[in-house]
């Protein structure tokens, strides 16, 4: 117990921290409490909910009409989930800014973490058994046939049969209750990581030169965590299904199709790249490389030069380029908009590689 208390201690007390960390630095703290509380509102959902192709739409229904608080539960399940991505886009934009992926441990880490959202939440997305989640799910899950010889093999036993089914929607349940613990584990590991070098600053170093105790300072800064919440809770009680696609109140009918199928916007940037692209093989290879690619800034050793004002260009010009193709995953396959999402898909993988090599060259810049 005393080493569990010297453990706690030393993450959320004494650690050394910069002075200069700003309200930016408040994202990470709020990634983890939107994961606590999603793995909360999960578990009671999870208490109602039926893993069953017959029932499954209708079990959702039962939570919001029949569940006492079962509604409020929900509402603020699936809010939570474009929360934490909302954070999540923000802690990953803020580490480009002040090139965080010198920490070589903590950026690898929290790509993984990246990863294994984006599925968790794919999943999550399934269980509802609406038309759009189920389409979804068929679309999504057919990619991974483009994998040399395992391909077939592996879409079907995730489907375990020849087409997505209740058999694919008690595997998706049991990994979408399963998953949020790994990444509770891979959190801290995470943190772990992050105090062994301790954080980059808008003074863009990590050196012991200026540094506080954790406590009290940052715990009142991430104390505004709370105006966050407070926000959330207003939004999602006056406009729930805001965020929503009108396909996700119909029950899943796996003999027709929607005319128009979209995921959740959190993935529409990567559903822009992959329908950018006719070849199938090449369209999978670049959506994974939309996050792959970040996994490269890693692999280089540069401590010393930064340069600053070009590095904030490009990053500005990046979260632009992936806002545009957010916007261009939702729109219908048709001109002017497949030709923009070929040029901003480039314009995307141009901007992340740019990034890559000013970081990689700029050392030598100065040697």
């Amino acid at each position: 117990m005393k080493g569990l208390m010297n453990f706690v201690n030393s993450l959320v007390v004494v650690l050394p921290s910069s002075k200069t960390l700003t309200l930016s630095w408040n994202f990470g703290s709020m990634l983890g409490m939107v994961l606590a509380f999603q793995i909360l509102t999960g578990t009671f959902l999870a208490m109602y909910y039926s893993a069953d192709s017959l029932l499954a739409f209708s079990s959702v229904q039962y939570i919001m009409y029949e569940v006492n608080f079962g509604w409020i539960f929900r509402i603020f399940h699936f809010n939570g989930a474009s929360l934490f991505f909302v954070f999540l886009y923000l802690h990953i934009f803020k580490g480009l800014f002040f090139m965080s992926y010198r920490l070589k441990k903590v950026w690898m880490s929290g790509l993984t973490i990246y990863l294994l959202v984006m599925m968790e939440a794919f999943m999550g997305y399934v269980l509802v058994w609406a038309q759009m989640s189920f389409w979804a799910s068929v679309v999504i899950t057919s990619l991974l046939s483009v994998i040399p010889i395992w391909g077939p093999m592996i879409v079907t036993w995730i489907w375990s049969g020849f087409t997505v089914s209740g058999a694919t929607l008690k595997f998706f349940f049991v990994l979408h209750f399963l998953v949020p613990w790994g990444l509770l584990v891979l959190m801290l590991v995470h943190l772990i990581f992050l105090h062994s070098t301790g954080s980059t600053s808008v003074l863009h170093c990590h050196g012991d030169y200026d540094k506080v105790c954790f406590a009290p300072e940052y715990w009142g800064k991430d104390v505004y965590n709370i105006l966050v919440w407070l926000v959330f809770i207003v939004m999602s009680l006056i406009s729930p299904f805001v965020l929503g696609d009108a396909e996700m109140f119909i029950e899943a009918d796996p003999m027709m199709s929607p005319v128009h199928i979209v995921p959740e916007w959190y993935f529409l940037f990567a559903y822009a790249i992959l329908r950018a692209i006719p070849n199938k093989i090449l369209g999978v290879i670049a959506l994974l490389m939309s996050i792959v690619i970040f996994y490269f800034f890693a692999f280089v050793n540069n401590y010393t030069s930064s340069l600053v004002k070009l590095n904030k260009l490009l990053v500005f010009s990046f979260i632009v380029s992936s806002v545009v193709l957010s916007w261009l995953g939702q729109c219908l396959v048709e001109d002017p908009f497949t030709l923009l999402s070929v040029i901003f898909s480039l314009l995307y993988f141009g901007l992340s590689s740019t990034l890559l090599f000013v970081f990689m060259f700029s050392k030598k810049l100065f040697e």
